[in-house]
């Protein structure tokens, strides 16, 4: 649909960016937006759908590219990309090292598995993981989809990812949290409701949004205003919020 591409967050603290999930054309939405890819020093991935990886090799391209042109390295001096599934991460780089090039970079691009608990603490931001339910574990007994609590200044910022049912996000809303990037691509605007009735949840951002939401824009946000006041949002490509 026009102006709807698929999810990706960035959020940007003490000048650093940090990556959740890259869904086509995120980087070119990003850099059009003014944001410096060179400032990106992790990227986490909540799991290997395309809608949430199809933009992460041109992602990578990208700060590449940037790179070069600048004739210097990211400012983290590399990029770590956390990933739920290795075989994605390999097919990925196959990709990228048959193109122009052979990725060749000045500065290591690395992956790291995801595992349940904290991912990283870097003293700016806290990242941690919880196991969800959305993909089937196929041919493994690991897990394959992730929802990511976000720490950094005091704040609390959930992530959800997709999720096989809100439930799955239990564990990191039980002490409340500032801000709720939650999905409706597989639930609607009254399940969101049901869901956070007696939760302490500052801000709730509505993304990856379904067709309740994306055929009948105007009609969601008169209900989500109506349900949720001036506290619940529909996100919307090149969209910027300061919690």
């Amino acid at each position: 649909m026009p102006n709807r591409k698929h999810a990706s967050i960035a959020v940007e603290v003490a000048d650093k960016i940090y990556w959740f999930d890259a869904g086509e054309g995120c980087s070119y939405t990003a850099h059009l937006m003014g944001l410096d890819l060179l400032k990106v020093g992790k990227i986490v991935i909540s799991h290997t759908h395309m809608d949430h990886v199809g933009g992460l090799g041109n992602l990578l391209w990208n700060i590449r590219k940037v790179a070069g042109v600048r004739k210097q390295a990211p400012f983290q001096e590399a990029v770590e990309v956390y990933m739920p599934n290795m075989e994605s991460w390999k097919g990925l780089m196959l990709l990228l090292r048959n193109t122009e090039g052979g990725f060749a970079t000045s500065y290591p691009v690395t992956a790291t598995q995801v595992e349940e608990g904290v991912l990283f603490d870097d003293g700016i931001l806290k990242v941690t993981a919880i196991e969800n339910n959305h993909m089937v574990r196929w041919q493994t007994d690991r897990c394959l989809s992730y929802s990511y609590l976000i720490e950094s200044e005091g704040k609390r910022l959930v992530y959800s990812g997709d999720v096989a049912n809100y439930a799955d996000l239990d564990a990191f809303l039980m002490d409340g949290c500032n801000g709720l990037v939650i999905e409706t691509g597989h639930f609607g605007i009254d399940a969101v409701r049901d869901y956070v009735a007696d939760k302490n949840i500052g801000k709730i951002f509505f993304s990856h949004n379904g067709r309740e939401i994306l055929n009948n824009p105007e009609m969601s946000q008169k209900k989500i205003e109506k349900y949720f006041g001036d506290k619940a949002m529909i996100c919307e490509d090149g969209m910027t919020v300061e919690l």
